[in-house]
């Protein structure tokens, strides 16, 4: 399995970890956050649902993040150098 694979799978768990769950908990929040959102038929404090939406939004940058770590393309390390002397030039 090389680097590609490697990174394709981690980014596709943070996905179903992480970015599915934000999704939903930012849907909630921010129904929550106009007022609109309930539990045990209480009434949830719009702070509560601004709380959820920035709790969602990092859980959602988190693929992203992982994304970009595992997929980008690393820069190729250059040859070694030898370690002879130049010749002198000819002027």
């Amino acid at each position: 399995m090389n680097n590609k694979n490697t990174g394709m799978i981690a980014t596709i768990a943070a996905v179903v970890l992480c970015g599915c769950p934000g999704l939903f908990m930012c849907l909630f929040g921010a129904i929550t956050a106009t007022g609109n959102g309930s539990f045990n038929d209480a009434a949830l404090s719009p702070s509560v649902g601004i709380a959820l939406v920035c709790v969602a939004l990092i859980f959602v940058l988190i693929p992203v993040v992982v994304g970009f770590i595992t997929l980008r393309k690393k820069p190729e390390v250059a040859a070694p150098v030898g370690n002879e002397p130049t010749p002198p030039s000819a002027s």
